[in-house]
């Protein structure tokens, strides 16, 4: 069994993977304080009321905060006796390497996330991820990831203007009712819901118009599913993006490895 691990800024999520199905997906919050025992506990603990039988062999991991990946290598050697794979390091190798600039690191959220939407839907995507940041992918026709735009994410977004402006309260993303709101709750709410159809609808206007072939945008993250009725952003959303991503690369390192 594989035990993809997905750190980001916000939360780490762990997923259980038997080679044909996720057996669970666990969700915490991210701290790089967190020890190698502290991981184990929390997850036994989970996985054991879930009735699930984890036989670990493998550990991948991406990781968008650099500081937790020891700690998550100590947890993956000390209980499951194996080396983990991380994504972004010389030793874990990709289906298909970036174009970008030289000496560019690549956020390795992004490159997992390109290797999982090439791998279900081919080349010439567009991957509109939304996280802490709200970040789009280009994925080329052969698959390699090409670039892409960083913009704050919904949340983020939000809490700053809570912070900066104290009359404004913290609210909620939700689609409103309507786009004129009545009162400050709505008129915040239609703010961010509709503002962020329109910068998801003009980057990707301005990506295609630049990459020149017709492209698909593939919406994955938390709010995706939300922003997807606000207008017909996406043709496709895909809630696992990240954690398919990590098997589709753990299978290539293995086959790598045999070959």
């Amino acid at each position: 069994m594989l035990l993809a691990i997905d750190c980001g800024n916000t939360n780490t999520v762990f997923s259980i993977w038997d080679g044909r199905s996720f057996l669970c997906t666990l969700r915490t919050s991210t701290h790089h304080a967190r020890t190698a025992d502290a991981y184990f506990t929390w997850f036994s603990t989970l996985v054991k009321h879930y009735g699930i039988e984890a036989n670990i062999t493998d550990v991948i991991i991406s990781s968008t905060v650099p500081r937790v990946v020891f700690n998550l290598r100590v947890f993956a050697d000390r209980f499951f006796g194996c080396r983990p794979l991380v994504v972004g390091k010389p030793e874990c190798l990709l289906p298909h390497p970036p174009r970008v600039d030289p000496g560019t690191q690549v956020g390795p959220d992004r490159l997992v996330n390109s290797e999982g939407a090439y791998e279900r839907h081919g080349g010439d995507l567009i991957v509109v991820d939304f996280g802490t940041a709200t970040t789009f992918d280009v994925v080329a026709q052969d698959g390699a990831y090409v670039g892409g735009v960083i913009a704050p994410g919904v949340n983020l977004s939000l809490e700053a203007l809570h912070m900066a402006a104290a009359a404004l309260p913290h609210v909620d993303v939700t689609k409103p009712q309507k786009v004129i709101g009545t009162n400050t709750v709505a008129c915040m709410q239609s703010g961010v819901f509709w503002g962020y159809v329109g910068l998801v609808n003009g980057v990707c206007e301005r990506i295609r118009a630049e990459y020149d072939r017709p492209m698909r945008i593939i919406g994955t993250g938390g709010l995706a599913s939300l922003f997807a009725q606000g207008d017909m952003l996406f043709d496709a959303i895909e809630d696992d993006l990240t954690m398919h991503g990590l098997t589709v690369i753990h299978d290539y390192n293995k086959k790598a490895q045999t070959s």
